[in-house]
């Protein structure tokens, strides 16, 4: 009974929730251990007869494994929503989830360029001008300038910019479509690229705006890369990857007086706790703005 359920569910998050293919293997994967877990320890195939202390032990054998507090998050969720599933269409008839405690994981910041540090970053993306200077230009300004998740930018075709109206669409998470706002230094430096660099590299694939040197579909490491060369090149010695490009955008216009619900919309977040985190990112640098900057602080000695 338990692997109709879960077939069931795999097929309701493909075509209901229309998500993307690696999100339903993680669901899939989480709620296989899960199920396994309650069939050789209890004998279980029905799951009304699932009961909460089932999967408190399931949760304590994945710590035994020492498994990380923050993996150990992501299967209870996969199992929350499996649960909620199963209850929505009356497969089963309580919640025996919704108490589980899920285990305490400390909060890490992202990694966020102040506005001096992005302006030495793209300053050094422009390099000598060459083809792939402008084409790196060009993805850094609409990183930082829309603040596009990675997959985001490298999935982008010819047919999603509207440089005239300065708007771009965008397939987020779960195909969901926005459209994001350009800005004008993200508009010359997608010209730029455009008119001058893009042929030059020989696209193989007529579609696909960022190309590279072989002119296939850049790939994440290679732009991985690329930010890790243009950080060295700019002498920023923080935990860099495209993802700061992200999340310094997200700052920045929380920081100049933006509501966290515009940001969410920008950003593409389901959820506005998400988008919270970087309500932490402002506070901390204002905290570190005032230890450092003001006499009475006791951050700094006076001259």
């Amino acid at each position: 009974m338990n692997r109709i359920n879960l077939k069931e569910y795999i097929y309701y998050l493909k075509i209901t929730k229309n998500l993307s293919k690696n999100t339903i293997m993680s669901y899939e994967r989480d709620i296989v251990e899960y199920l396994d877990f309650i069939e050789k320890n209890y004998a279980i195939k029905d799951m009304n007869r699932v009961e909460k202390k089932h999967v408190d032990n399931f949760v304590r054998s994945l710590s035994r494994k020492k498994i990380s507090p923050k993996s150990i998050t992501r299967k209870i969720s996969s199992i929350h929503s499996f649960h909620k599933y199963l209850l929505s269409e009356n497969i089963v008839d309580r919640d025996i989830i919704a108490k589980v405690k899920k285990p305490v994981t400390p909060k890490t910041l992202p990694t966020v360029l102040n506005i001096a540090e992005v302006e030495r970053f793209i300053e050094a993306a422009v390099g000598s001008g060459k083809p792939l200077d402008l084409r790196n230009v060009a993805m850094v300004e609409l990183a930082y300038g829309s603040g596009l998740r990675v997959s985001e930018l490298l999935d982008l075709t010819i047919s999603d910019l509207h440089l005239n109206m300065g708007l771009i669409n965008i397939t987020g998470k779960g195909n969901k479509e926005r459209i994001v706002p350009l800005g004008e230094e993200s508009i010359v430096a997608l010209r730029n690229y455009l008119v001058q660099a893009r042929s030059k590299l020989e696209p193989k694939a007529s579609d696909v705006v960022f190309v590279n040197r072989n002119g296939t579909k850049m790939s994440r490491i290679g732009f991985y890369k690329i930010i890790q060369t243009i950080a060295d090149r700019a002498g920023i010695h923080k935990n860099m990857s495209p993802h700061t490009l992200r999340h310094s955008f997200a700052t920045h216009l929380l920081e100049n007086g933006a509501s966290l619900r515009s940001v969410q919309e920008l950003l593409g977040h389901e959820d506005i706790m998400t988008t919270e985190i970087y309500t932490h990112v402002t506070k901390k640098r204002i905290q570190s703005e005032y230890e450092l900057k003001h006499p009475r602080s006791g951050g700094k000695e006076e001259n």
